[in-house]
């Protein structure tokens, strides 16, 4: 009976050819791979249970640094249209905004799973939040009615007589009563709202109980972070000072 050979022996974990190679320990390994900080052949990888050849020769880049890798959050002024996941499968260095000032590199596990804490309608465009930061995710999701958004909507139809009086004590969404809003008129067709506890449709549904629809919106901030600076489809690193 024929049998599978073991591909395992052939290959060995890239932590330990890490270790063996620049005489670290293997957390120490894994801590320079975790951080992008090891290329074999023409690939910088990742993973520190990568597979390769025992006889393959990694290369630490220049500047490499033996430390755990913190969780980042990113910030990204999304396209109207675009999924939130769409939209960070587009970040690269090339969309990285100017103003970024965290000297954080990029790395591949920061837009493989991240938390997307305040989630935002794919028709709207405008701030998003993807953080591997429990702190971060915590803080967006856990007491929301403390976090303010502040939301740009443009409108058509015509305003109630007690219209805007309305949305600003707040109404009814899903049979739970809303929080008091500030809403405020930015000009003629666009008004501009200050909201804790946003829902994805909420806007929409407070707009047409007072006889206007709205036909674009957009996230300027979220909590004490702006999206000042972030042009669309731009990202940036929050940066460790920063706080929503």
């Amino acid at each position: 009976m024929l049998t599978r050979p073991d591909m395992s022996t052939d290959t060995i974990r890239l932590s330990k050819l890490v270790a063996q190679q620049f005489s670290c320990s293997r957390a120490e390994a894994e801590h320079y791979i975790e951080g992008g900080w090891v290329k074999v052949g023409d690939a910088i990888i990742e993973d520190p249970g990568h597979r390769v050849s025992p006889l393959a020769q990694a290369e630490l880049l220049p500047g490499a640094v033996c430390t755990p890798a913190e969780p980042v959050t990113i910030l990204l002024h999304k396209l109207p249209g675009v999924a939130a996941e769409a939209a960070l499968r587009q970040i690269s260095e090339e969309s990285r905004s100017a103003d970024d000032r965290s000297g954080i590199r990029l790395l591949k596990r920061h837009l493989s799973k991240p938390g997307l804490p305040a989630p935002l309608e794919d028709a709207a465009s405008g701030l998003i939040v993807a953080s591997e930061d429990w702190r971060v995710i915590r803080k967006l999701t856990e007491d929301p009615l403390r976090i303010e958004h502040e939301m740009i909507a443009d409108v058509s139809g015509d305003l109630a007589a007690d219209g805007l009086q309305q949305l600003n004590q707040g109404l009814v969404f899903k049979g739970k009563a809303l929080p008091p809003m500030k809403v405020s008129w930015q000009n003629e067709t666009r008004l501009r709202f200050a909201v804790k506890g946003l829902q994805p449709g909420l806007i929409q549904h407070a707009c047409a109980q007072v006889g206007l629809e709205v036909s674009a919106l957009r996230r300027i901030r979220i909590g004490r972070i702006s999206m000042a600076g972030l042009k669309p489809g731009q990202w940036r690193f929050l940066q460790p000072h920063e706080r929503f």
